[in-house]
């Protein structure tokens, strides 16, 4: 087992039976709450608009959001009690892409006012993923990103589509089954100039058939298109990937084909790429330190984050907030 996982798993069940206790427990794990209370799993101050949202917005819940170490519930824990800071949110921005601290902009409409983030964002259909009746849904059988902010920086509109991790790690090549409809649907997207990787390398589709790889292509498959049909009036779409320092398995190259480009899975997926600038991967804590450390955070929202999740964050937040 990921030595990461194992620590989490205990950190988790911790939380659960300090802070949600008879909540764990689930199939004698003490990391998994029982599924018809699935909602303990998010912070307080989420736990009733966030399910509206989902209902509102028709977002499918990924298979375990019961389960304490859940990519899903991690990246709304951190970001939905922010979707109305936008002042918040533009710290976030900025202590991820640098330079001056942006305006941010409502991305949509939410159960109680407007929203300054979205979650499992598809974007138009530039995929091909539609089916038979033209639709897709966020959250299942789509291109999406955990995540997405809108803003406007040195006077360019800009969309940042947020790829969330925890615990995963990856080893083995996707499943083979669906090979010919990957083919199909993403041969003629993938490499400059119809889509965001160099052509220069002498790579094929099935080399990227390989997580996290595959993923990353297909967010910046989608990332590229949003930009090149300039969706939501963006001059600039990026992909924004982000987990925890500690999590060393997630980090490594497995896709043979693609390891003598980086010694890690970010810095071979930026030389891949014919615009490294539109990919950015940074670890959780540093994303996060700048928002924690700040004495206008939301007190409630810091405390929880900082309690739950403290294997991912090396902050000193007592003296700051």
């Amino acid at each position: 087992m990921n030595k990461f996982v194992k620590v989490e798993r205990e950190h988790q069940s911790r939380f659960f039976a300090d802070c949600e206790p008879g909540a764990g427990g689930y199939r004698g794990s003490a990391y998994r709450l029982d599924p018809t209370s699935f909602e303990r799993n998010l912070a307080p101050s989420i736990r009733n608009t966030v399910p509206e949202y989902f209902k509102q917005k028709s977002i499918q819940w990924h298979r375990h959001s019961n389960h304490g170490l859940s990519s899903q519930v991690c990246c709304l824990n951190f970001l939905a009690p922010l979707a109305q800071k936008p002042q918040m949110l533009a710290r976030l921005v900025q202590a991820t892409l640098g330079g001056e601290e942006p305006t941010m902009l409502p991305v949509e409409e939410g159960p109680d006012g407007q929203w300054f983030v979205g979650f499992e964002w598809i974007g138009g259909n530039y995929l091909n993923e539609a089916g038979k009746s033209g639709t897709r849904s966020r959250g299942a059988n789509a291109t999406s990103a955990d995540a997405v902010l809108m803003f406007i920086r040195a006077a360019k509109r800009e969309t940042l589509l947020i790829e969330w991790k925890y615990s995963e790690s990856y080893g083995s090549p996707i499943s083979p089954n669906g090979n010919p409809t990957r083919m199909k649907r993403y041969e003629e997207l993938a490499f400059y100039p119809v889509g965001p990787i160099r052509a220069d390398l002498n790579l094929t589709l099935e080399d990227f058939f390989w997580e996290p790889f595959y993923q990353l292509l297909r967010q910046q498959m989608l990332a590229f298109q949003m930009e090149r049909a300039g969706e939501d009036g963006a001059d600039i779409v990026r992909v924004l990937h982000l987990s925890p320092l500690n999590n060393i398995a997630l980090k490594s190259v497995t896709a043979p084909k693609l390891r003598e480009h980086g010694p890690s899975f970010s810095a071979a997926w930026r030389h891949l790429l014919n615009q490294p600038s539109r990919f950015v991967s940074m670890d959780i804590d540093k994303a996060f330190a700048p928002l924690l450390t700040q004495p206008s955070a939301v007190q409630d929202w810091a405390d929880y984050i900082t309690t739950r999740y403290s294997n991912l964050l090396f902050i000193d937040t007592e003296a700051s907030i």
